[in-house]
């Protein structure tokens, strides 16, 4: 049994940062996620994929900033239980919870933040005969790792952000990229789609629309796909990769099945004090939650994070009094004893 102050379901940007709010309140946290490693869908999805609305960072890789939170966070020493997703949680009579893995594992808490992102994901697939076969042998919904397509033939299929990011990213990797999209207009952002048709004018991208895959072939990996153009008939392309990207279905899982009050596949959290949930200890913050007004973004999580601390703090410990310190007054001390101290500035007054 692991034992800790806090359990966190979810390991990435809002979960890593809660276990920086909860050690300045000196909680002990452990983080369950299904993904085998810290970060969320910034580390599995889009670690190369820049972002730009993160306070002080006019533009971040999505993997450096999972980087930078785990440096941040390491002074606290937190617990992982990665490559396992969270199954059943009991409530016992002391009012605390056991949260048991599909893998067995099982964590005691007082508290229990759900900061599960959108929850799991499953990738939207393309309705294509035999692709199942070619899985992990050439077709893939996501990119993990940019160099596997170093200096070869890719098919990308898609009219969102990630498809046109991708496309630009790989322009410089592959030997050849080709983008396929059903219709002429894009759904992702202006800049991208203008980068896209200015890579296409160079030569860089072959830019193919109005157009869908509807067929991949090869013996035991992929060799080829097959195009249908709306207006042409079909071609055919002499690929590698076939990498279908048409975003991802969001589902709760079995955290759906805990009695929490679920709207629209997200759970309802009161947020005019706490982002606490129906269930009293168990709290939910992130992109998971749902409430009057709420924006998915990642600094909203952030805010969230520390709002939902101060009350946990409360209920594990309810005959102590916290009085809040600012890290820039105060500084940040894990629990290794190490400590670092605030930088103190000498002001003087000029006459």
């Amino acid at each position: 049994m692991i034992k800790t102050d806090m359990l966190i379901i979810g390991a990435g940007p809002t979960g890593l940062f809660t276990v920086f709010e909860a050690g300045l309140l000196k909680l002990k946290c452990h983080l369950i996620d299904a993904l085998p490693q810290p970060g969320g869908q910034c580390s599995e999805i889009y670690p190369k994929k820049p972002i730009y609305d993160i306070p002080a960072f006019p533009e971040v890789l999505a993997g450096d900033l999972v980087k930078n939170l785990l440096e941040q966070i390491k002074p606290f020493e937190p617990g992982y239980t990665l490559g396992e997703r969270a199954e059943t949680i009991e409530k016992l009579e002391d009012k605390t919870f056991v949260v048991t893995t599909n893998k067995g594992t099982k964590h005691h808490a007082p508290v229990v933040v759900i900061a599960g992102g959108l929850g799991s994901f499953e990738p939207r697939k393309p309705k294509i005969d035999s692709i199942e076969k070619y899985e992990d042998n050439g077709v893939a919904y996501m990119i993990k790792d940019p160099e596997i397509y170093r200096d070869k033939k890719v098919v990308i299929a898609g009219g969102g952000d990630s498809a046109l990011d991708w496309s630009i990213f790989l322009a410089d990797v592959a030997s050849e990229v080709y983008l396929v999209h059903r219709r002429n207009e894009f759904r992702g952002a202006l800049d991208s789609v203008e980068k896209v048709a200015e890579l296409s004018k160079k030569g860089k991208v072959e830019l193919i629309t109005e157009a869908e895959v509807v067929q991949v072939h090869g013996e035991d990996k992929l060799e080829a796909v097959t195009v249908k153009h709306l207006k042409n008939g079909e071609s055919h392309i002499e690929t590698d990769h076939f990498i279908p990207l048409f975003g991802l279905s969001p589902k709760l899982g079995p955290i759906g099945n805990w009695g929490l009050e679920i709207e629209k596949n997200a759970i309802k959290v009161d947020n005019s004090y706490d982002y606490a949930t129906n269930i009293p200890g168990i709290y939910a913050i992130g992109d998971v939650n749902t409430y009057p007004g709420k924006l998915k973004l990642i600094l909203s999580g952030f805010h969230e994070a520390a709002i939902m601390c101060q009350s946990a703090y409360q209920r594990i410990f309810p005959d102590k009094r916290y009085v809040m310190k600012y890290t820039t007054v105060g500084g940040v001390q894990g629990f290794d004893g190490t400590k670092k101290e605030a930088k103190k500035e000498v002001v003087k007054s000029i006459v």
